[in-house]
């Protein structure tokens, strides 16, 4: 058999099929010079039958008969550009069937080594976008299904036309699919990257020229995702849906519907009519990075950062508004300790860190009440009806950034199990409220249900005032960098006045947020709200301070490390923690005026975050990293007992305070 002989490989003889061993009997042929030569199954020409040749006719045989390919999606080759470069041939091309001159397979039968044939392909697929290369010298064949650019799957065949990457690739995954690769990356903790790290290397390498906003991108598919997770836990389908399998058209289709499904499910995050704009090979790279990533987790440790970052990217860092850590917020609402019947609300509500684990807090107490085992925490369990209804009758926020309204929507809605009372207003411009609930239909739609909630809250119910409202507890963490120059802003506050009464000239936007905070808890109310260090000390903020004290006890302060907010600023902040006077235990708490009490000072002195930025987490006599009860890193803090795997801190030294005191909120 002449095809065998210039081929010369008992590998690739061995290989063959009987029917293939009959069609290459008569493949090669001589030509009027006396050449050995073939029929290209593509090209319907003559071509010299080279070694190299023989194979690749062997796979078009294979590709048109075994895997049912028509002749019209192949191609031979193909150029490949590499800048200016495109001398480079792929052997075989297999097209997209859903966009026909899109590279759906890259194919190589050079008679070289596997290492090289596949290093070759992942250039070539990188260069083109195709989700799959297969490489073979006759007798070995290797087949790759990639992930994105930098990461290449052996998969056991390759798909026939009728298909997907799925049906081959292996087993389905599911959420446990997703634990081991966590489990695997931390074992590789050397090389791991956060998923913050994951979405800033996609943003240079693939959304920087896609010609999108990236983070309504990448915000669509961490919610899509998010919902996947889910439904998928909740039984809705077996398997997890988010993945990179099968062509780009495919996969957009299956992440469209995925993400229409998501928005039916938590509404006024998007608009019911949003697509997702990022192209079928854009959106194919940035689902193979992100579909190893399991985002439900139980302190949203996972998905903060890479928030945060995606905000900060736009309006946050400019204003002087940075996430609060998780840990910081958790010794907030460990010291207020809100209650199953109390109101609570964040006025600057960024990721809706205090409003979620307030949530997480109340649930659990729910949960002991109940006799039923801890599932307060950021799961995709359904909830009780008890804690369904203290998220949509008591947690409120707001904020102005419309980008942060939206992501803590998308968490108050995830974690509320559908409900959410996130409101985008301007909480310092309280004036104008009327007028954006008035004339603004879309507004209307998207926040009704949470503003009319609100409404119910005002401490006068009757016309348009929305000074005063009627909240057990706030928290917040304002804006601390900026000030307000606009005097129709300025107008309505006592802090926008001088002494002597007149207006000054411009006021911090944190000293207003003081003042605003108050007006909105009731008589006993609480509060908890971050601010620059120097607002305690500073000579010049002294009459801040007379002010606060004469409308509140001052319950607590307490000083933050300054690497708190690193690396985005390194300002020195504090937590001021106070409750409103009130005489009346009708109108609310009882906290009776005292002209001298005792107040709760401390400060953080472990390091949660380096000078670089990144968090320092507890480690163990082996220098291991100590786990908390739901598998995840501990990070180092002074500010409260983890789960009894760290001392007790300062929020437990101040519940004693506050027992000792008799305050209201702890007996």
């Amino acid at each position: 058999m002449r095809a065998l002989e210039i081929v010369d490989d008992q590998a690739f003889t061995d290989s063959l099929s009987l029917q293939e061993r009959d069609w290459l009997s008569t493949f090669v042929r001589s030509d009027e010079r006396g050449r050995d030569v073939v029929e290209c199954i593509v090209r319907k020409k003559d071509v010299v039958a080279k070694s190299e040749e023989v194979v690749r006719q062997l796979w078009l045989y294979r590709l048109t008969t075994q895997y049912h390919y028509p002749v019209s999606q192949l191609a031979v080759e193909y150029p490949i550009t590499f800048g200016r470069d495109s001398s480079k041939r792929a052997d075989i091309v297999i097209y997209d069937p859903d966009r026909p001159a899109v590279p759906y397979v890259m194919i190589e039968v050079k008679q070289a080594k596997m290492k090289d044939g596949k290093e070759q392909l992942r250039s070539y697929t990188h260069a083109t976008g195709a989700p799959l290369a297969l490489w073979s010298n006759g007798g070995q064949t290797f087949v790759w299904h990639r992930k994105n650019p930098n990461y290449f799957v052996e998969i056991p065949a390759l798909p026939t036309a009728s298909q997907t990457i799925d049906e081959v690739a292996g087993q389905p995954w599911t959420l446990q699919t997703l634990i081991e690769k966590e489990e695997e990356r931390e074992r590789n903790s050397g090389r791991a990257r956060s998923l913050r790290e994951l979405i800033v290397d996609l943003e240079n390498e693939v959304l920087a020229n896609a010609g999108v906003d990236v983070f309504e991108e990448v915000f669509k598919l961490i919610f899509t995702k998010l919902y996947d997770e889910m439904t998928c836990h909740r039984g809705t389908y077996p398997h997890l849906k988010f993945r990179n399998s099968g062509t780009a058209a495919q996969v957009k289709d299956k992440i469209q519907s995925l993400f229409d499904d998501a928005k039916r499910k938590w509404p006024g995050v998007f608009l019911d009519d949003e697509r997702i704009r990022l192209s079928a090979d854009h959106l194919q790279v940035c689902v193979g990075s992100l579909e190893e990533w399991k985002l439900f987790n139980s302190n949203l440790d996972v998905i903060d950062d890479a928030f945060e970052y995606l905000v900060s990217k736009s309006s946050k860092g400019e204003k002087g508004q940075y996430f609060t850590p998780r840990w910081v917020i958790d010794m907030c609402v460990k010291m207020l300790n809100p209650q199953e019947d109390e109101s609570v609300i964040d006025t600057a509500a960024g990721s809706a860190g205090f409003t979620v684990h307030s949530m997480f807090h109340v649930w659990g107490a729910i949960m002991d009440d109940m006799g039923l085992p801890r599932t307060n925490l950021f799961t995709m369990d359904q909830k009780p009806t008890r804690c369904v209804d203290f998220v949509r009758e008591k947690v409120f926020a707001i904020d102005f950034d419309e980008k942060s309204v939206r992501v803590s929507r998308c968490l108050n809605l995830i974690a509320g199990d559908g409900e959410t009372n996130v409101l985008h207003l301007n909480t310092l411009d309280w004036p104008k409220w009327g007028e954006t609930v008035d004339r603004d239909d879309e507004w209307r739609d998207t926040y009704g249900s949470g503003w009319t909630r609100l409404r119910g809250l005002r401490a006068d119910k009757k016309g348009k005032d929305y000074r005063n409202f009627n909240f057990d507890v706030l928290m917040a963490n304002p804006p601390f960098a900026g000030d307000i120059s606009q005097t129709d802003m300025i107008a309505p506050y006592e802090l926008g006045r001088k002494e002597n009464g007149k207006f000054e000239n411009k006021v911090g936007r944190d000293l207003l947020f003081i003042e605003r905070n108050l007006d909105f808890l009731k008589p006993g109310g609480r509060m908890a709200i971050v601010l620059p260090q120097g607002r305690f000390n500073n000579s010049s903020d002294a009459r801040v301070r007379k002010f606060i004290m004469e409308r509140c006890r001052i319950l607590a302060v307490v000083g933050l490390h300054p690497n708190t907010f690193k690396p985005h600023t390194g300002t020195k902040t504090s937590v001021l923690f106070v409750q409103k006077w009130n005489a009346d235990p009708k109108a609310g708490p009882v906290c009776p005026r005292k002209e001298d009490y005792e107040i709760f000072f401390a400060t953080q002195q472990a390091e949660s975050v380096n000078n670089r930025g990144e968090k320092v987490f507890v480690t163990d006599a082996d220098g291991q990293r100590v786990r908390d009860d739901h598998g995840h890193f501990i990070v180092r803090h002074d500010l409260f007992n983890h789960e009894g795997k760290t001392q007790d801190g300062i929020a437990e030294a101040f519940q004693q305070f506050a027992a000792k005191e008799r305050l209201s909120f702890f007996r």
